[in-house]
């Protein structure tokens, strides 16, 4: 039994294979009742979901399906029940919800990202708890701000409402804040567990993601041959 077929695997990959199936439905309906619209949108999120995989194949690269699941989630969330089944209008919170979930997905990523440096045999680089939270933290909210940068361009130049605007604010402006202030606090909370978890030797479930991570891509935490100046490897035998 390989890596990618161990039982803690199989029950995000059935997960990913229903929502991947939900929106196939929902491309099916669309066609049938002719919204050409919005069955192209369904279309480009169907393909988005399929992008994980294909960076994994293209790249020769194991991602865990937890991290997987994980995005895909995300994305039906936000663009197919958000925008195609408009819950952004259907229910005011929605759109705090998923900045939250955001925030606390950048926050694992940036654990993942730093702590994998920190791991890595090739790099001689020992980074102490407080740090790793700190940069998880800054990753998590930067990437939160770029994101509101990007609705506010896409707004000015396109006409898109990315920006929802709320009551007695147009502008928009409220919505921003109020995006910024949950993604903070979803990186907050990670970075604060992370930290707790590190410090006291305990073993998180980001930590088990980011050993499966490792163990399936051998390749990329090899140490490198290192010789003094003059010295001769195996690979230089004549």
């Amino acid at each position: 039994m390989t890596l990618h077929d161990t039982d803690a695997g199989r029950i995000p990959r059935r997960l990913t294979l229903v929502l991947r199936g939900i929106v196939l439905i929902g491309l099916c309906l669309s066609l049938y009742e002719r919204h050409w619209m919005n069955a192209a949108v369904i279309a480009g999120i169907l393909m988005l979901t399929l992008v994980p995989r294909l960076i994994s194949r293209r790249a020769k690269l194991y991602i865990p399906p937890e991290f997987e699941l994980l995005t895909i989630a995300f994305i039906f969330a936000a663009l197919f029940l958000g925008e195609t089944r408009d819950f952004y209008g259907r229910f005011w919170w929605w759109d705090i919800a998923l900045h939250t979930t955001s925030g606390v997905l950048l926050g694992i990523l940036g654990v993942l990202l730093v702590y994998v440096l920190n791991e890595t045999p090739r790099i001689e680089l020992h980074m102490r708890p407080g740090f790793v939270a700190f940069f998880a933290f800054c990753f998590a909210v930067a990437c939160g701000a770029v994101w509101e940068i990007f609705e506010f361009t896409m707004d000015r130049v396109a006409g898109a409402n990315m920006q929802k605007p709320m009551l007695g604010d147009p502008s928009g402006l409220t919505d921003t804040m109020w995006d910024l202030v949950v993604d903070t606090l979803g990186a907050l909370v990670v970075s604060v567990t992370a930290y707790v978890y590190m410090r006291k030797g305990m073993r998180s479930f980001v930590e088990r993601w980011i050993q499966r991570f490792i163990a399936g891509n051998p390749r990329l935490f090899v140490r490198r041959d290192v010789r003094k100046p003059g010295q001769k490897g195996p690979d230089d035998a004549v």
